[in-house]
C-alpha cells in the first residue's frame, strides 16, 4: 500500500497532528498541500479543499489508515507521542491476534489505526483464512513494557508506512465482487455480511472492509475525508493487467503510463503505480 490521501479543510492543524502528534515527517508543503512520511517515505497526502464538508457518518469512504511500525518501541513512542500532545484523540486499541493495534480520531475525525505486526510465524492460517481477533489491549501497560527513556521521542529516520486501509462500504457483496474477482486481491478473512478483509503476498490484511456504520451507502459524493487510496504492484505488467481486468468489466480507468487511476462501485479513488 502506499500513501494515503485525505481531503482537508485545515490544513495547518492535520498537518500538525500527524507531525507533533503521530511523528510524520513534512516531507513537502505548500499552500494547497503537504506529504508527511518517515525515512523519505511518503505515508500520508493532505490536501487543502476548504469548500468542502464532512460527509455523514453512514456513508461510505474512510474507515481508518493504518501506519504500521516494524517495532513495539517504535509503535509505543509514537502512540506515547498522540497521548501526550492530543489525548482526546485516543479511540481505543486491540489485540487482534496477527498486530497490536492503538486507534484514534485525527482533528477532522479521520480514523488512524498505529500498529505493529507480529512475525508472521506466529499467525495462524486455517484453509486459507487467517485467525484474527478483537481482544483487548491495555494502552497503558503496552507503553510501560515498550516505551524506554531513549524511545520517548520519535526518531524521524525509522520506518513507517501505510500498512492496510479500512474502509466503509455499502454492501460486502459487491466489495468482494470488485476487490476480490476484479482487483485481484485474495480473501484472507471474513465476518459474515458485515467486513472482509483482503490482501496479497499472505499478509493479514492490505484492504479492509465493512458496513458497521455505512450498509446500503450509496456513491460518495465530493466531501473531506478520503481523497485517494494508493496501491503499488510489482511492475508494468501487473498494471496493465488489472487495466485489462478492470476494462473488461466496464471499469472506466486513466492511465498516464505511470499510474492507473480508477473508481470503486462508491466512488473511492484508486490509484495504482509500479512499485519503486
Amino acid at each position: 500500500m502506499g500513501a494515503v490521501t485525505l481531503k482537508v479543510g485545515n490544513l495547518d492543524n492535520m498537518i500538525d497532528y500527524y507531525h507533533r502528534g503521530v511523528g510524520l515527517q513534512v516531507l513537502s508543503h505548500d499552500t494547497a498541500s503537504a506529504t508527511l512520511g518517515r525515512a523519505g517515505i511518503p505515508t500520508l497526502n493532505l490536501a487543502y479543499a476548504p469548500e468542502l464538508k464532512h460527509a455523514p457518518a453512514n456513508s461510505a469512504g474512510l474507515f481508518h489508515t493504518a501506519i504500521l511500525f516494524p517495532e513495539q518501541s517504535e509503535l509505543a513512542a509514537s502512540v506515547y507521542s498522540v497521548a501526550r500532545n492530543f489525548g482526546q484523540s485516543f479511540t481505543g486499541s486491540s489485540d487482534h491476534l496477527v498486530s497490536k493495534a492503538l486507534y484514534f480520531d485525527d482533528p477532522e475525525g479521520n480514523g488512524v489505526e498505529l500498529y505493529w505486526d507480529r512475525p508472521r510465524d506466529e499467525w495462524t492460517w486455517r484453509d486459507g483464512s487467517v485467525a484474527m481477533a478483537t481482544e483487548y489491549l491495555d494502552p497503558n501497560a503496552f507503553l510501560t513494557e515498550h516505551l524506554t527513556p531513549e524511545g520517548s521521542e520519535v526518531v524521524a529516520d525509522t520506518a513507517a508506512s501505510v500498512g492496510h486501509v479500512h474502509l466503509k462500504v455499502g454492501d460486502i457483496a459487491t466489495a468482494e465482487q470488485f476487490y476480490v474477482d476484479t482487483v485481484g486481491f485474495e480473501v484472507t478473512t471474513r465476518y459474515g455480511a458485515q467486513a472482509l478483509f483482503v490482501a496479497a503476498g499472505g499478509y493479514h490484511h492490505h484492504l479492509g472492509m465493512n458496513t458497521w456504520q455505512s450498509k446500503g451507502a450509496g456513491d460518495r459524493t465530493p466531501a473531506l475525508g478520503l481523497g485517494e487510496v494508493s496501491v503499488a504492484l510489482p511492475g508494468l505488467d501487473d498494471v496493465g493487467a488489472l487495466e485489462q481486468r478492470l476494462a473488461s468489466r466496464g471499469v472506466a480507468t486513466r492511465h498516464d503510463g505511470q499510474e492507473l487511476l480508477f473508481n470503486d462501485p462508491w466512488q473511492n479513488t484508486v490509484r495504482v503505480r509500479v512499485s519503486a
